[in-house]
């Protein structure tokens, strides 16, 4: 497809993998969730799919089946290891591949935020990004106490003034936040460090910069205390399903995930981020839009097909999730890429059904499918997340081009 842009390739990594009923198989590590190795043994199977990166998967309460809160089920995982700090832990042992940790802004310091990342961006050497969440629910507030968030009972209507300034306002402040730990990461210029052990000069002070950022929920003054990240920007991205999030995503973000359920929807996701883009003024590189797809795969005892219903049957009811499901074989899910690439999707995010198993079956047969048929990447050949995905890779410093 040489008239074609290259396709990018996400994997979302979430436990024992995106179907509830994933922890029971065979070769599932139930055991092993809440060790480093085995986050480790997930990502190197990420990159022998030569994945331009993988997200792994946070939130601020337990998984539950409920939107409004936690369940009381015992059948289903339950817990997590922190995104951010599993990656951290991960970025010295891994390569090539970017680590793309979740991490909620709602009730996190946007300062805290900021150094993380940046410090994430230096132990990785240039493989950093974000997933920014948002948590608009009262069982995440209610897990810091120091807001009162109302208490979303599906169905609620998005329309009702009230809800609608709640998640409107919520969404704004996530924008602020992504905004302050941009601005916190050009706070350091390139060269602020000078450590010249002849002159006693380890910093230039005149290279720190006060960002003095003033908001509806927080004001930082910084600087940081993390210097400049090694890709200038790490990459920022929001999972987004309607509106609102799609308005912060052309705000804030250099690539958006979506879910759309059938090519209908596809083509018209595209149209609605675009016109998000167009409602808030953004400028610059359009975001890159990258699809959601639960993928099934087949095995040589089983069809995908027969796996989900085998999975569904295991907790008795049917599986409902936000992205569509792509049960079938390597050359049916690699069709179904290739459709919503040529719609002028940039990129796919996997959500692996199983993990370690259907992981392993994308690594085996259906990436070597997508380069064969010269969709995807052959192997690393950028230095930094940023240039793995196309996005400009010299990145200025906002406050040394005003200085």
């Amino acid at each position: 497809m040489p008239d074609t842009p290259q396709l990018h390739l996400g994997i979302a990594l979430d436990g024992a993998g995106w179907h509830p009923a994933a922890w029971r198989e065979p070769g599932a590590r139930p055991d092993a969730l809440f060790t480093a190795a085995y986050w480790r043994d997930l990502v190197v199977t990420a990159q022998e799919a030569v994945a331009d990166l993988v997200t792994i998967e946070d939130t601020l309460t337990l998984q539950s089946s409920r939107f409004e809160g936690p369940d009381e089920r015992t059948d289903q995982v339950r817990g997590r290891l922190d995104a951010e700090l599993v990656a951290a832990r991960l970025a010295p042992v891994t390569q090539g591949i970017g680590l793309v940790p979740v991490v909620t802004v709602t009730h996190t310091e946007p300062f805290h935020v900021s150094k993380a990342l940046a410090t994430l961006d230096h132990t990785s050497r240039g493989r950093a990004g974000w997933q920014v969440r948002v948590s608009a629910g009262a069982p995440q507030a209610e897990q810091f106490g120091r807001r009162s968030f109302p208490h979303l009972v599906p169905p609620f209507d998005l329309d009702d003034p009230q809800i609608a300034e709640h998640v409107r306002e919520t969404f704004d402040e996530a924008a602020d936040v992504v905004e302050v730990v941009r601005r916190l990461w050009d706070s350091w210029e390139d060269d602020a460090e000078i450590r010249d052990v002849a002159t006693g000069r380890f910093i230039d002070r005149d290279k720190l910069h006060h960002v003095s950022f003033e908001g509806a929920h927080f004001s930082v003054r910084g600087p940081s205390i993390t210097p400049r990240p090694p890709q200038g920007q790490p990459v920022v991205t929001v999972l987004a399903h309607s509106t609102v999030p799609y308005e912060l995503a052309a705000r804030a973000a250099d690539v958006v995930f979506v879910t759309p359920s059938d090519d209908a929807s596809a083509t018209s996701i595209l149209q609605e981020v675009r016109a998000a883009e167009l409602r808030v003024g953004r400028t610059g590189l359009p975001l890159q839009v990258w699809a959601d797809l639960v993928v099934v795969l087949d095995t040589d005892e089983e069809s995908g097909t027969d796996r989900v219903s085998r999975l569904d049957a295991a907790t008795g009811e049917p599986w409902f999730t936000d992205a569509v499901v792509v049960a079938g074989s390597a050359s049916d899910v690699a069709d179904h890429i290739a459709a919503w690439h040529e719609i002028g999707y940039a990129g796919v995010r996997l959500r692996p059904a199983v993990l370690p198993d259907d992981l392993t079956l994308i690594a085996s047969d259906l990436a070597p499918e997508l380069r064969r048929r010269g969709l995807t990447r052959t192997a690393y050949d950028a230095g930094s997340l940023r240039g793995l995905i196309g996005l400009p890779t010299d990145v200025p410093n906002r406050y040394a081009t005003a200085r």
